[in-house]
């Protein structure tokens, strides 16, 4: 998809998300519609879904796409590079990323965004795996920050 085309994509995606999103401000409703949506819209994406911090470990919250790794080995992989070092991370070739864990072999790209609360802390990640190698770029990245943004809106 040529960066135009995806840039407008997002920002559609942007406004059906800040007309949907209205209607609760519960953070697991929020995430299950902004997975939703993402995941039928843009369709480079194989795998769309939340891991959040539950006492120590990622545990997958919502998703769509092939059945997920239910908990995520901890300081291992894509999601916990995240996690450790509070920012996003882009890996266009999984399989040459130390320590990833494959929840499906067919991902071949990944994309993974911090989620942080209203205070600011880093509570889980937003992952987005895709089957085409280089599928994610700093497009992504720009619109996926602010998207997850909007799971728990600054008052």
């Amino acid at each position: 998809m040529d960066q135009e085309k995806k840039r407008q994509r997002y920002e559609r995606i942007l406004e059906q998300l800040n007309g949907l999103l209205s209607k609760s401000d519960d953070p697991d409703a929020r995430m299950s519609t902004i997975i939703a949506l993402l995941h039928h819209k843009m369709d480079y994406y194989f795998w769309t879904g939340f891991y959040f911090l539950n006492r120590g470990e990622l545990v997958v919250r919502s998703y769509q796409g092939p059945v997920a790794c239910q908990v995520l080995e901890k300081n291992k992989g894509v999601c916990w590079a995240s996690v450790n070092s509070g920012k996003s991370v882009i890996v266009p070739d999984v399989h040459k990323f130390p320590g990833h864990i494959a929840c499906d072999s067919r991902s071949n790209s990944e994309i993974v965004i911090p989620v942080k609360d209203a205070a600011g802390n880093i509570t889980g990640v937003l992952d987005v795996d895709s089957i085409s190698f280089g599928a994610f770029d700093e497009t992504d990245e720009l619109f996926l920050s602010r998207i997850t943004g909007m799971i728990h809106p600054v008052k």
